[in-house]
């Protein structure tokens, strides 16, 4: 058995092999999505390598790191050799990279329709499996200042403090606002409350000479406006 374990030890490869002295000696492009993974976890289990575990865990999300991202913790911790320690690594490592793209986007990005909102926003609640109400705060070049999570709930639906977005209006100077949440269901549709709590925070904000701009439902594929269908 010690002599199987010692084969799928990657301290017996060639140091070309290594994903961590690969990094060093050849930079970060060299190495593909498992060997990165390998690093994070540092070792596999008793038949198989890190890399061979990560090329594992990869399959399972179709080689997709946006699909990987969404597995829980628990999802994760069903591989063998991946204790909490490890999935929390990598579940760590993927929002980084997450919030990076996402850092890089947002500094740059001027809101022109309700499909570039989408674009911001998709990557952040797309998915999720509970609903989350966001506002975007914009300056008068219609230029992000802020996103901010404004409630979290389950799949039913959010609660939203009318009050807590309109003093981050007012702390950013902002001129214009834009809501958005998600639709766990997929469904398109705005509910009742959807159209009242947009109504609601659109005659609130105006008493500030803040414009609320629009109100998109967000699913992993798709959106809804609010302004593109004229309900504002």
């Amino acid at each position: 058995m010690s002599e199987k374990q010692t084969s799928f030890s990657i301290k017996n490869w060639s140091e070309d092999d290594r994903p961590r002295e690969k990094l060093v000696n050849k930079g970060r492009l060299a190495l593909s999505d498992a060997e990165l993974i390998a690093i994070l976890i540092g070792s596999g289990n008793r038949e198989e390598s890190a890399v061979g575990l990560s090329k594992r865990i990869l399959a399972s999300s179709s080689n997709n790191l946006s699909e990987l991202g969404k597995k829980s913790i628990k999802d994760l911790k069903k591989f063998k050799g991946i204790g909490e320690a490890k999935a929390v690594t990598i579940a760590a490592a993927l929002e980084l990279g997450r919030r990076r793209n996402d850092s890089s986007t947002l500094s740059r990005k001027r809101i022109t329709s309700s499909s570039s909102v989408f674009e911001v926003l998709q990557p952040i609640i797309g998915d999720l499996s509970h609903e989350e109400f966001w506002v975007v705060y914009l300056n008068n070049s219609n230029r992000i200042l802020e996103k901010q999570q404004l409630s979290k709930g389950g799949i039913t639906g959010t609660l939203v403090d009318v009050r807590l977005v309109l003093k981050m209006a007012l702390e950013l100077n902002a001129v214009g606002i834009i809501l958005a949440h998600n639709h766990p269901s997929g469904t398109l549709k705005p509910s009742k409350s959807d159209i009242q709590l947009t109504q609601k925070l659109k005659v609130a904000s105006a008493s500030l000479d803040v414009k609320v701009l629009d109100h998109i439902i967000v699913t992993e594929k798709a959106y809804f406006s609010f302004a593109d269908d004229g309900l504002l």
